[in-house]
C-alpha cells in the first residue's frame, strides 16, 4: 500500500529524492553523500552572528565535547539560549550542517543557539551520545554569565534524532537535579526504539512510507542500542517512551507531519505529558512526512516555521 496520495502536493518535490538505504557497509558513503548535500546548500557566514568553537570537558572518562555557539552581533546583554541538537537517527550529521538554521535563528529571535556535536553511534552507542549533550547543556549553564546567557531561559530542543536526545536529556536532567529547562522543543522526535519492530505498539499503517522508513529506524535505534537487549529494561534516558511518568519535566512542544513514522509515539509522548502535569503544545501537520520542512516554500513548511519561532519566543519570553 502507497500513502503517496494522502502526501501534500506542495511536499510532492521532496519524493524525488532517493531514499536512504542504510547498512553498516553503505554507512561511510551515506554520512558523506549527506556532508555533501548540506555543504552544497551551506549560506556564506551570517555578518550580523558570530560563531565560537569550543572544547569542552566531555563526560568522564570520555573525549572532549565539540559546540559551536552562534551570537548576535550588537551591545552586550543578557540573552535567552537555544541548546540545539542535530538530527541523523543518531547515526548521522553533524553540526555544520545546522548551521544555517543555527544562524537564523540565533539573529531573528535574538537569542544564543549553543549546538553540540555529539558522538555518533554506532560508533558510540548509549550513553554516550547523550552523556555529551548533558556535558554541553551543563557547560552551558555553568558558563552562563560568560556567554551572556540568561540561565532560567534555556531551551533545548532538537529535530528526529535531536528531538529524541533533547526528550532524553530532560530525562536525565530531571535525575540529576539540573541544569533548569525552560521548554523542550522537539521537532518529530524520536521517541521509541519499538517503533517499526515486532514490538511495536502503534503499528501505523499510514506512517513511514517516505524520508525516514522503517528499515532506516531499525538500522539506527540498532546502533544506538548497542549490547541493550530492545526486548529488556531499556533505560528511558535512551527510549524517552519507556519513561514510567513525566512528571516534573520541563514544558514541551512537539511538532511532527501526519505521515511521519513517529507520528503516533510522539502523540502518545504529548498525551502522557498533558496527563502527568506538564504543560504541552502539539502540532500534526496534515499531509507531511518526516523532514517536510526541507521543502522551505511549501505553506505547511511555512507554517511549521511560524509555528517553531512563535513557541520559542515565548519560552524566550517575547
Amino acid at each position: 500500500m502507497t500513502t503517496r496520495h494522502l502526501v501534500d502536493p506542495a511536499l510532492e518535490s521532496f519524493l524525488e529524492a532517493p531514499s536512504l538505504d542504510i547498512t553498516p557497509e553503505s554507512l561511510p558513503a551515506v554520512r558523506e553523500g549527506i556532508k555533501m548535500l548540506y555543504a552544497a546548500t551551506l549560506c556564506e557566514a551570517d555578518p550580523e552572528v558570530t560563531i565560537a568553537e569550543h572544547r569542552i570537558p566531555g563526560p568522564p572518562g570520555a573525549p572532549e565535547v565539540t559546540v559551536f555557539v552562534y551570537t548576535p552581533r550588537g551591545p552586550a546583554r543578557v540573552r535567552p539560549a537555544l541548546f540545539h541538537i542535530h538530527g541523523g537517527g543518531f547515526i548521522l550529521g553533524d553540526v555544520a550542517m545546522m548551521t544555517p538554521l543555527s544562524q537564523a535563528r540565533a539573529r531573528t529571535l535574538d537569542c544564543v543557539v549553543v549546538s553540540v556535536d555529539y558522538r555518533l553511534a554506532p560508533e558510540t552507542p548509549y550513553p554516550g551520545p547523550v552523556e555529551d549533550c548533558y556535558a554541553g547543556l551543563k557547560w552551558l549553564a555553568d558558563n552562563a554569565a560568560a556567554l551572556g546567557v540568561d540561565p532560567a531561559r534555556i531551551v533545548v530542543g532538537g529535530e528526529s534524532a535531536g528531538g529524541g536526545l533533547a526528550a532524553a536529556l530532560c530525562l536525565l536532567a530531571r535525575e540529576r537535579g539540573g541544569p533548569k529547562v525552560a521548554l523542550q522543543f522537539l521537532v518529530y522526535p524520536m521517541l521509541d526504539h519499538r517503533t517499526a519492530t515486532p514490538a511495536d505498539i502503534y503499528a501505523n499503517r499510514h506512517s513511514g512510507e517516505f524520508a525516514w522508513t522503517h528499515g532506516a529506524n531499525r538500522f539506527g535505534w540498532s546502533a544506538m542500542l548497542g549490547d541493550i537487549d530492545p526486548a529488556g529494561d531499556v533505560p528511558a534516558t535512551c527510549s524517552p517512551a519507556r519513561a514510567a511518568s513525566l512528571a516534573g519535566l520541563p514544558p514541551a512542544f512537539i511538532a511532527v507531519g501526519a505521515l511521519d513514522l513517529f507520528v503516533d509515539e510522539d502523540i502518545d509522548y504529548a498525551a502522557r505529558l498533558g496527563r502527568d502535569g506538564v504543560p504541552v503544545e502539539l502540532h500534526v501537520y496534515p499531509g507531511a512526512f518526516h523532514a517536510f520542512d526541507l521543502v522551505a516554500g511549501a505553506p505547511v513548511a511555512v507554517q511549521f516555521q511560524e509555528d517553531c519561532a512563535r513557541a520559542l519566543r515565548k519560552a524566550f519570553g517575547g
